[in-house]
């Protein structure tokens, strides 16, 4: 009965804590767009601002998003899916990578439930996903945002979301 589970989404690698600087250009660049978009956020009730950032698969075009509070809770919509809406929007619907930034003291925030099933319908293969902290004093204070020694967790969506729910019809 093993079959029944064959096409559960298995990741390709670990989760690991890198530091910022040690990341490949093009990864640092999508954290940075995450970082600058979540200075958009809309969360005038919780405070809490996320950004994030999606690489198209063809073409390499980044789509950002931050998150967008509303009054009545539920139609407010994720960082994560507000950049995936962006995307398929303008016709893109695979992509290489992705990148989520918010702050919350001594712990990365990774993506909501919600965010995780909905970046997992863009994925026919594991997506790495790198997930940092965003300081808002270092804005205030004109620094670089993300710093060489940040931490960063390379994650994935197979990571994030283990045999995950995913309709194999075509």
């Amino acid at each position: 009965m093993t079959h029944l589970t064959k096409n559960f989404a298995r990741p390709e690698k670990a989760e690991e804590v890198v530091t910022f600087g040690s990341l490949d250009p093009s990864i640092q660049q999508l954290l940075t767009a995450a970082f600058q978009v979540r200075q958009r956020a809309y969360v005038p009730y919780s405070g809490f601002k996320v950004g994030a950032a999606f690489r198209a698969k063809v073409g390499g075009q980044i789509f950002t998003g931050c998150n967008v509070e509303n009054a009545a809770f539920t139609p407010g919509s994720c960082a994560e899916r507000t950049a995936l809406a962006k995307a398929v929007s303008e016709g893109v619907t695979e992509f290489s990578v992705g990148a989520v930034l918010a702050y919350e003291p001594d712990v990365f925030t990774t993506p909501c439930g919600v965010c995780r099933q909905f970046i997992r319908e863009f994925a026919d293969e594991d997506i790495p996903i790198y997930v940092a902290q965003a300081i808002d004093a270092r804005i205030t204070a004109e620094e670089e945002p993300l710093r060489s020694d940040d931490p960063v967790l390379c994650t994935s969506i197979f990571n994030l979301l283990p045999s995950s729910f995913r309709t194999y019809r075509k």
